[in-house]
């Protein structure tokens, strides 16, 4: 299966959604309660998958939310595995996605160029 192929986009869009579920199920207090799936790649022969997450706060709470996940990623592939059925459970990576704070911060400057702008 080749990595863009249409089956393995359907598996990631499942994978994505599911994971999405279950993450928000998990009752360990580090997870933070503002957390998201933002994308997950499922390698073409199933056996990992990169998911990025997106956390609400500060770094703090972004690193105690990753420790959790990391800490519940039995649980969440056990369900993975009962509510999808794949050939192998891929094993989970859980990595930070900065894109939307960095969009926000961007905003944040581009604002600040266009109020000084129209100051002069």
């Amino acid at each position: 299966m080749r990595k863009n192929s249409m089956k393995n986009t359907r598996i990631n869009g499942e994978v994505q959604r599911t994971l999405a579920e279950i993450i928000r199920t998990v009752k360990d207090p580090r997870i933070g309660p503002l957390t998201s799936v933002v994308s997950v790649e499922v390698a073409p022969d199933l056996k990992t998958c990169k998911v990025w997450i997106s956390v609400y706060g500060d770094d703090e709470t972004q690193k105690k939310t990753v420790e959790g996940l990391k800490s519940a990623e039995g649980y969440i592939r056990r369900e993975l595995a009962g509510r999808i059925n794949l050939r192998n459970t891929p094993e989970l990576r859980f990595i930070v996605d900065q894109s939307i704070a960095y969009g926000v911060k961007m905003s944040k400057l581009i604002d600040e160029v266009n109020r000084k702008e129209t100051e002069n």
